[in-house]
């Protein structure tokens, strides 16, 4: 490795990284790097717009490039470290890896600053899939709120077994509530009045009776045992007949006369 080949490489890299290089020592630089801009998707311009303003700011790292002297012909000793944000263990190693598969196909000629280009372009990739992730996610949370809200508002459906546990739950919640409201009236009452109060609360109801015997009408329409039926309409007949009769016999005796 000469020093011209390094010296005419460093010059052109300060010349396009004015304030991201810093030469460490003659064969060793570091160059902050930010992610690159991915080019908006024609689905939604300006959120890819807000996007990559998004992740140029939560991502910063900083690529150390350590020359080996048979350099251009061997790739450069390469290390990266998170200036801004934080990379996963499997994040780094993807990258690096990325940088390395350049760097072999760059042996040869000066290469630094495709390896810079390279791992801005990966770099932006990777911030651009961490924000897809995060979309997913969120959807997938929303999904998972929406059927808990779905199911919670849904409510239980309703069968004959379900309706019968809920109508004794309800009668007896019910007879707990009227028996409390009765306590609290016969508290109300004279003493001398209270038990008059409690035996007309023993007497059944109407209501109570015929529900006690549903075929209390029924048994009237049969009658007792042993009962005579009577023919109203022949009653009706007969009586009709001696009217008649009568009616003959009074003309009669008035010719006589």
């Amino acid at each position: 490795m000469s020093s011209e080949v390094l010296a005419e490489e460093y010059e052109v890299l300060s010349s396009i990284y004015p304030d991201e290089l810093e030469k460490v020592a003659e064969d060793e630089l570091k160059i902050r790097v930010e992610p690159a801009e991915q080019p908006p998707s024609s689905e939604d311009q300006s959120k890819s717009e807000k996007l990559c303003l998004f992740t140029a700011q939560e991502v910063q790292l900083t690529l150390f490039v350590k020359y080996p002297p048979e350099y251009p012909d061997k790739v450069p000793g390469l290390a990266i470290h998170s200036s801004r944000g934080s990379l996963s263990r499997d994040e780094e190693k993807m990258l690096l890896n990325t940088l390395h598969e350049m760097g072999e196909e760059s042996l040869g000629m000066a290469m630094v600053f495709t390896l810079i280009s390279q791992l801005q372009e990966s770099l932006g990739k990777l911030i651009s899939e961490r924000e897809e992730l995060r979309k997913i996610e969120a959807a997938e949370k929303a999904r998972r709120e929406l059927e808990a809200e779905t199911a919670r508002t849904r409510g239980t459906p309703v069968t004959s077994s379900t309706f019968s546990e809920w109508k004794k739950r309800f009668d007896k919640e019910l007879a707990a509530k009227v028996a409390a409201e009765d306590e609290e009236r016969i508290k109300a009452i004279p003493p001398k009045e209270r038990e008059e109060y409690k035996r007309n609360k023993l007497k059944p109801t109407g209501r109570q009776l015929f529900e006690k015997d549903r075929n209390f009408g029924a048994d009237d329409e049969e009658g007792e045992e042993g009962a005579v039926s009577v023919d109203i309409s022949q009653y009706e007949r007969n009586t009709a007949h001696d009217e008649v009769e009568e009616v003959e016999d009074r003309i009669h005796f008035s010719d006589s006369d």
